[in-house]
């Protein structure tokens, strides 16, 4: 079903899940405002140029919040339906607490929990009431289902990302706006690698329907790509 008059702001498309989606969004009619970090030529430029002007790009990149304000501000007179964050690092997933280096632990914390939720901060006023706002959450981010413990500085990062996820959600209790911490699965990108699981195409469209199956819900939820809760 095409959405013609819908609008998402997406925050880091040049490559992999966020060019993914940004592509899938366009399918469904929907305008799009996609991000990416430097002036260099993407395949997200290659898609605008056969997008009939409804992908924009931005320039951000989120570890620095100046750049993010200067977004805002050039946005200052946009509405979004949804403001979806895709923004996330991994390390050397041998590495554990006892040896990651704090600069290498402080990388993947800033990228991929403190920037996305200033990010959310700072654009949400963007979103309309009815609209939405998610971020590119992470299976490995369920306390719960940490059976084997690898991968942990990752999981870690996404773990407090959707603790501060629930923090934003208890002051905006009030707030009418779906919020959603989105787990797309493994997926084979140049983050998740050639043995990932599942394809983008398995990957991404469900996740799209597993969003839109969310509209008008308030509060916050953590599905994965297949609408299915995730335990926190």
């Amino acid at each position: 079903m095409l959405d013609l008059n819908k609008g998402l702001l997406l925050i880091g498309a040049s490559r992999g899940l966020g060019l993914a989606l940004a592509k899938e969004y366009l399918k469904r009619g929907w305008r799009v405002v996609a991000t990416v970090r430097g002036a260099t030529r993407t395949a997200l430029h290659e898609l605008a140029e056969t997008s009939g002007g409804r992908l924009e790009i931005e320039i951000v990149d989120i570890n620095h919040p100046g750049q993010v304000s200067a977004l805002r501000a050039r946005l200052a007179s946009r509405k979004f339906d949804m403001l979806l964050v895709n923004a996330g690092v991994t390390n050397d997933d041998r590495e554990t607490i006892a040896d990651v280096s704090t600069d290498e632990f402080v990388r993947v914390m800033v990228t991929n929990a403190l920037s996305p939720m200033r990010v959310v901060e700072t654009l949400q006023d963007v979103v309309l009431p009815t609209g939405a706002i998610g971020i590119m959450s992470s299976g490995q981010g369920s306390v719960a289902n940490n059976q084997n413990g690898n991968h942990e500085v990752y999981r870690g990062s996404k773990a407090a990302l959707n603790m501060f996820m629930r923090s934003f959600a208890a002051r905006h209790k009030d707030d009418p706006r779906t919020l959603l911490l989105l787990a797309p699965g493994w997926v084979r990108t140049d983050m998740g690698g050639p043995q990932a699981r599942l394809s983008i195409e398995e990957s991404i469209p469900n996740l799209a329907a597993t969003i839109a199956a969310q509209e008008g819900k308030a509060g916050l939820q953590y599905l994965d790509y297949l609408g299915r809760t995730v335990p926190w």
